[in-house]
């Protein structure tokens, strides 16, 4: 398989998996809203999974130029960090969310 068809899949695979990661915090922040905490601990934790196949995937192009082979910086992969660090930024905020939820909830 030529490098940046490999790369490409790599990205899209990157994209692919934060997408799902993303949608999962932001229904969590649904969930907590609604004081379904239960809930919102398994959607939370189906989020870090799908976040966490994204963040492998590269973590392995990382790992692939730290050796010397060859990772062309192109706007696919521009466009996977964007959407890995969009995603990390959501489940930091989820996590914020969830504990302020719950100090609500054990307050009442």
């Amino acid at each position: 398989m030529e490098v940046n068809e490999q790369l490409h899949l790599s990205c899209f695979e990157i994209i692919s998996q934060v997408g799902m990661a993303r949608s999962c915090y932001i229904e969590a922040m649904d969930l907590a809203s609604a004081g379904d905490i239960e809930q919102v601990r398994t959607k939370a934790a189906e989020g870090d999974g799908f976040f966490s196949a994204g963040h492998t995937v590269h973590a392995q192009l990382i790992t692939q130029a730290a050796q010397g082979e060859p990772v062309p910086v192109d706007i696919l992969l521009v466009h996977a960090e964007d959407q890995l660090m969009s995603a990390e930024e959501f489940k930091i905020l989820t996590e914020r969310f969830i504990n302020m939820a719950r100090q609500a909830c054990a307050k009442r």
